[in-house]
């Protein structure tokens, strides 16, 4: 069985072993080692990565007692240099520890036991059982998490028996019943884990608390602790940066700012819907005026498919003829009328549309299609504007 490192030393960045087993399966190549420091994902926390003979480890996991190390290629020497990916593995014990902590802390003051720990690259979470989102109780949660990382806690593992497990007070009980280990904040709490972890709070370094969410039955708290909350911090700081250069003011003046400019917008986007309004109505009479025998067609040259339905909708609501629109920006077409007519055009396009490479549909009142160039949905709105003319009992 491999020699797992990690449990008696969480720093091992660099080590030398032997292969024990090499072993090829469809979905890849597989080392097992004498002895390993990668840590295989489980219990929330990932896997490890890093290199063996340089070769790169793309996942850690145990399987039947064994750590399996999937490797990108078979290595050609059984004498193994390995080294782990060292950035890596730190977040994942500084956050890590950071739950124990936030966890315990959590409970302390609020009653709130922890259900489940998610470690991803982006986001941390714990959910906790109960209502945990009152802004204050975030706050208060957060100053004491991190008062604890100041005291510089030690933190430590060590494996127990079963009449030694019964003399720790644990949150929950773990469900193996031999080779129990324990992590334990000093002064803090004891609890079952075969995580790796740091050897004090203060290597936590921070823990931000960025928001918690109610789901369903229990409350999910995002964080983010050292380094990577550091980095937040930093990109949260450039975009403030950027906002107050871009306002030409100071930071706390910011939300002034803005809400002045988003005033200024909402007045700006009135004006602009009254003047598009007037402007439809300049652009409705003058289409009128080029019905023929009923039917109103069109060339636009740069508007959408929702603006040609809502100009078309607009017309044919108030004059009974057939609206044929085209937009050559979207190589769109829509066909619409009233009702005042038997003629549907969903059914008429389901019959021609494959003619002219167009694909679309819609229902008696209104269809619309999309072509795959300007030049179908030209020849198409022709097509159509004279089988509607032509067709006997729908001429105007």
């Amino acid at each position: 069985m491999t020699n797992k490192l990690f449990y008696g030393n969480a720093y091992t960045r660099q080590w030398q072993t032997k292969i024990a087993r090499i072993i090829e399966r469809e979905e890849g190549i597989f080392a097992i080692l004498e002895e390993t420091a990668f840590y295989p994902h489980g219990g929330g926390q990932p896997s490890d990565s890093g290199t063996i003979n340089g070769i790169p480890v793309l996942d850690v996991f145990n399987e039947d007692g064994e750590v399996f190390h999937k490797l990108e290629h078979i290595p050609s020497d059984l004498h193994a240099t390995c080294e782990l990916n060292w950035s890596r593995r730190y977040d994942h014990m500084q956050h890590h520890s950071g739950q124990h902590l936030l966890s315990a802390v959590c409970l302390q003051l609020f009653g709130a036991k922890t259900m489940s720990f998610h470690l991803g690259k982006d986001d941390c979470s714990i959910d906790v059982d109960g209502s945990l989102t009152d802004s204050s109780k975030i706050a208060e949660l957060e100053k004491k998490v991190n008062e604890q990382i100041y005291q510089n806690r030690k933190i430590h593992s060590y494996f127990v028996t079963n009449d030694q497990l019964k003399e720790l007070t644990l949150v929950k009980m773990p469900k193996v019943t031999e080779n129990i280990r324990i992590v334990e904040i000093e002064g803090i709490e004891f609890n079952a884990c075969g995580g790796t972890h740091v050897s004090r709070t203060g290597e936590i370094g921070i823990i931000k608390i960025l928001k918690a969410e109610k789901q369903k039955d229990f409350t999910r708290i995002y964080f983010k602790c050292g380094s990577r909350a550091l980095e937040d911090y930093n990109e949260a700081l450039g975009i403030l940066g950027a906002l107050s250069k871009k306002f030409n003011t100071g930071r706390s003046d910011i939300l002034d700012r803005f809400e002045k400019w988003q005033q200024n917008q909402t007045l700006l986007e009135a004006e602009i819907a009254e003047l598009k309004e007037k402007n439809d109505s300049y652009l409705a009479a003058e289409l009128l005026s080029h019905i023929d025998n009923g039917v109103l067609s069109h060339i636009f040259e740069d508007k959408s498919l929702r603006e040609l339905q809502t100009l078309a909708a607009r017309l044919a609501a108030e004059n009974d003829i057939f609206i044929i629109f085209a937009s050559l920006k979207e190589n769109k077409l829509v066909m619409c009328h009233n009702g005042f007519s038997p003629f549907s055009c969903g059914k008429f396009f389901k019959q021609h549309l494959s003619h002219f490479s167009g694909k679309g549909g819609g229902n008696d009142k209104s269809a619309q299609a999309g072509f795959s160039s300007s030049d179908a949905a030209l020849d198409f709105l022709k097509f159509s504007a004279g089988q509607v003319k032509d067709t006997e009992g729908y001429r105007k």
